[in-house]
């Protein structure tokens, strides 16, 4: 792995466990996290209330590759639906609702992460 793709990792990893921390601080329960199929990856599970919520997280240092938000298009919205579907049926559950959520992590030079949760999109 190059140092470029560690960076990435690193800041991916970090980004997850801080939208994880502020998910769980914000009442909802945290299930999985980083879930794989052959269909895809699902970077947090979690329930909020009767609502199973799969969660894209996107962390950026910056903005000069475009927005976390800018990331998730329709077609990555349409496969992490699918995806919910997979980990429900592995994992023997029909939950009453289903919601696709975007924790967008942006980490500047210095100072604390700035969190943006972004419900149903």
């Amino acid at each position: 792995m190059t140092t470029t793709a560690a960076a990435r990792q690193a800041l991916g990893t970090y980004g997850e466990s801080v939208a994880a921390r502020h998910l769980v601080e914000q009442g909802l329960v945290l299930l999985d996290r980083n879930w794989r199929c052959g269909a895809g990856e699902i970077d947090l599970v979690l329930r909020e209330g009767h609502v199973l919520v799969v969660c894209e997280v996107k962390t950026r240092s910056s903005d000069a590759f475009g927005t976390p938000h800018e990331a998730v298009g329709a077609e990555k919205r349409d496969r992490l639906g699918v995806l919910a579907l997979r980990w429900a049926a592995d994992h023997g559950l029909t939950p009453p609702d289903t919601r696709i959520d975007l924790v967008a992590v942006m980490r500047p030079p210095r100072g604390p992460a700035v969190v943006e949760h972004v419900r149903g999109i």
